[in-house]
């Protein structure tokens, strides 16, 4: 049982226009919407991470979903769901943390609930006023491919944590203390007058585009050397798969016409965008050599909830 498996039964049996990107865009309201979860000891543990880092942390994995859709975040609702022994302490510092991500974003509601273990659902609600909404459907050939920042650095910091290790402390607050792109999101929402792809790496670069290249049946030409990382990394033999495997970056990926980039700053340029002669995928350009991965390939090494 595979997560995207899953969404696959969902999206048939509803027939909803709504499901295929990150967040559901409702022009009718002018809104975007997106819900996430994060259970203890599947997404995080309390070993390793304080209230006020998984406060932080919830926010601005569902924040970071809305900067994807191009949309401006403004409201947020939270569910939590805790064991009985669990302290006063614990939820204060958990919306101190949560209160701090959101930075101006509203907490607006919620629910409180009993449970076996910690778990977290957070809704997002972003306005898509003066913006244009971006959707992984729109990549087209010829755009170029960008990021906002560095990938694997997350993964890295999640590996260290596991082994009871705390430096380097840059990859360390990579994963407990992550940033949405939220002004990189707005330049391009705000500038863009055509349609661009847009995701986040919360699932691991490598996952983003090979997502955009299914949804817009596209191939993603990228040049390894381009993608952007922190050196620390390298400590791990496995370095390249963090880099393009290792989720919770929650950088910006997108694919843009090459004029836009006039008005932008703080990217990276990693690829292009090509026609899918064949097949539909990603093609990674390494330093001697070729290689081309299909959907598939991809979501065999990516991490799997179940």
């Amino acid at each position: 049982m595979k997560e995207k498996e899953l969404i696959q039964i969902i999206t048939k049996t509803l027939d909803s226009k709504y499901i295929g990107d990150d967040c559901a865009y409702l022009k009718d309201l002018g809104i975007t919407i997106s819900q996430d979860s994060l259970v203890e000891d599947v997404h995080f543990k309390l070993s390793y991470m304080t209230p006020f880092q998984l406060g932080y942390k919830a926010v601005m994995v569902n924040i970071s979903d809305i900067c994807a859709s191009g949309a401006e975040p403004k409201y947020l609702t939270i569910s939590l769901s805790l064991p009985k022994d669990t302290q006063n302490s614990f939820v204060k510092d958990f919306y101190e943390g949560a209160k701090f991500a959101a930075n101006g974003v509203e907490i607006v509601g919620g629910d409180i609930t009993g449970g076996d273990k910690v778990f977290i659902s957070i809704t997002a609600i972003g306005s898509s006023k003066n913006r244009k909404i971006s959707s992984r459907k729109n990549a087209q050939a010829g755009q170029k491919i960008i990021v906002s920042g560095p990938h694997g650095s997350s993964a890295a910091g999640l590996k260290l944590l596991l082994d009871n290790q705390h430096t380097p402390q840059t990859l360390i607050n990579a994963h407990l203390m992550p940033k949405a792109q939220v002004e990189f999101s707005k330049k391009i929402a705000t500038a863009a007058t055509s349609d661009y792809a847009m995701m986040d790496s919360s699932d691991g670069l490598m996952d983003a585009l090979s997502q955009i290249a299914q949804a817009s049946n596209v191939k993603m030409s990228i040049d390894f050397s381009k993608i952007p990382f922190d050196k620390e990394i390298k400590i791990f033999n496995n370095w390249q798969d963090l880099v393009f495997y290792g989720g919770e970056d929650y950088q910006i990926i997108a694919t843009i016409e090459e004029g836009l980039l006039k008005k932008l700053h703080g990217y990276t340029i990693i690829g292009e965008v090509e026609k899918a002669e064949k097949d539909f995928g990603v093609e990674v350009n390494y330093e001697n050599h070729k290689e081309f991965y299909t959907p598939k390939q991809i979501d065999e090494k990516l991490y799997n909830h179940f």
